[in-house]
């Protein structure tokens, strides 16, 4: 009774990944990637358990931007380290870390905020996001993300901000959130790099690389499911990307 599910192993142990986003070739939507121009930077740190490559989004969303830099690993020295470059002033650049932060417990409608590191609503609000020059953004678990909060001391140097979506993330029944505000990484980088430069053409390419993403998921999905398996339980102990 195994032969079956072992053939299905080896048919799926064949198919070849993309370089780029790391998806099985039949899940990959590369070739219809729009190259999108930032003055924002993006340092997108990947937790190396991070191991869900049918629905991640990072590299996906690397591949919009030319000079995006996605690291794999649990720990840098710096910021500058993990850049592969000088970084003048780290405090321009803004780490994106929900923890236990909401923006509904603020006095605030606004959809990206800047807090302090007690989780308080920094004045001066738009003084400090038009100052930001890079976004730190952890891709992984919430415990995942968690951890390279924790382990990377540097980024209470950076500042620190959260997300208070207008909408909940379109991932619905494939991936779901334990908090309204859980996005995927594509999502999150469209609200800042958007907002941020109030650019609304990034946030329509990147929500429509995403709509693509998970359409080409579902229809794979029901040819393959041995390629597209339904997701598993996640850790709801989560900051999802």
């Amino acid at each position: 009774m195994s032969e079956p599910t072992e053939a299905k192993t080896d048919i799926v142990a064949e198919i070849e990944e993309c370089p780029h986003c790391g998806k099985p070739l039949p899940l990959c939507i590369c070739d219809s990637v729009t190259p999108i121009e930032s003055r924002i930077q993006l340092l997108i740190l990947i937790h190396p358990q991070e191991q869900d490559r049918a629905l991640g989004t990072a590299r996906l969303l690397a591949r919009h931007f030319e000079n995006a830099v996605v690291r794999i690993g649990l720990s840098w020295p710096s910021l500058a380290k993990a850049l592969g470059r000088p970084v003048p002033d780290p405090s321009r650049w803004a780490v994106l870390y929900l923890g236990s932060a909401k923006v509904e417990d603020l006095d605030t409608d606004a959809e990206i905020v800047a807090i302090n590191r007690k989780g308080e609503l920094e004045p001066h609000q738009r003084a400090i996001l038009s100052d930001i020059e890079g976004i730190v953004l952890l891709d992984g678990t919430w415990s995942q993300a968690k951890a390279l909060w924790w382990r990377n001391a540097w980024m209470l140097k950076c500042q620190r901000v959260i997300l208070g979506p207008k909408r909940p993330s379109l991932y619905g029944q494939l991936r779901r959130e334990p908090r309204r505000d859980g996005l995927a990484t594509i999502e999150a980088a469209a609200i800042l790099l958007a907002g941020l430069e109030k650019r609304p053409d990034i946030a329509a390419t990147l929500s429509g690389s995403f709509e693509r993403m998970l359409a080409r998921f579902r229809e794979v999905q029901a040819k393959m499911p041995e390629l597209a398996p339904k997701p598993k339980k996640r850790d709801f102990r989560r900051r999802r990307r």
